[in-house]
């Protein structure tokens, strides 16, 4: 587990935690290294959860799927990003939707109770961990919010400006590189896939943003915030 400690300790949940601490922390968390192949499900909407995974490598998918079986992509995790958080702290602890692995991919399986309950050793960082989980419930509902926002948004330019620049915020810089391909990206912001490429290519040609691949770079930032007006 040493060599995750760098990954484990960019989650939000192990904020403020000693270094010196992490090793007896995992260890009471009896926290538990899972690997999984690209294609493989963790679990399904309708489980039962009763743990809290933290990605170590790779990509995971969160989605959902409609009752007529169209499919929507929720969110990308990577290392260090946590999930099934707002699952387990529900009464019933029933998942809405399927966690699918992208790409082979190393998780971190925690037993909710070790989290919410102090331990018999009385240890300190248990009260930091409780704590943090009310921040990472918090940031998950900021972007949950932020998702709705999106998908509210009628116009495709609009959806698109939205995400880029969104993207652009959380990694501070005008050049960044998506996890998503064309399709998963269309299906993210629940539009069609042709329609959305045709559009981006009127971007391109407008000047307003630049890509390769999966590789963007915004050219016009405020051109491209007036999409959102």
């Amino acid at each position: 587990m040493e060599k995750y400690n760098s990954v484990i300790k960019k989650c939000v949940l192990f904020r403020n935690i000693e270094d010196k601490d992490y090793k007896h922390l995992l260890s009471c968390l009896d926290a538990k290294v899972k690997s999984l192949r690209a294609d493989e499900y963790l679990f399904f909407a309708g489980d039962e959860i009763n743990y809290v995974g933290i990605v170590l490598e790779g990509i995971v998918e969160i989605m959902k799927e409609s009752l007529a079986g169209n499919k929507h992509i929720v969110a990308f995790l990577e290392a260090s990003d946590m999930f099934a958080e707002g699952i387990v702290c529900t009464v019933k602890r029933i998942s809405p939707v399927t966690v699918r692995i992208k790409e082979d991919a190393k998780v971190l399986l925690i037993p909710y109770e070790r989290i919410t309950k102090s331990c018999g050793n009385s240890c300190p960082f248990h009260i930091s961990l409780i704590q943090n989980m009310m921040i990472v419930l918090g940031e998950k509902n900021v972007g949950l919010n932020r998702k709705l926002e999106l998908l509210t948004l009628k116009g495709m330019r609009e959806k698109i400006a939205s995400f880029l620049l969104n993207e652009s915020n959380e990694r501070g810089s005008s050049i960044f590189q998506i996890v998503l391909n064309r399709t998963e990206l269309a299906d993210y912001l629940n539009v069609s896939r042709t329609s959305m490429c045709r559009e981006l290519a009127r971007m391109k040609a407008e000047g307003i943003i630049d890509y390769y691949g999966r590789s963007f770079k915004i050219l016009n930032r405020q051109q491209l915030a007036e999409c959102l007006e």
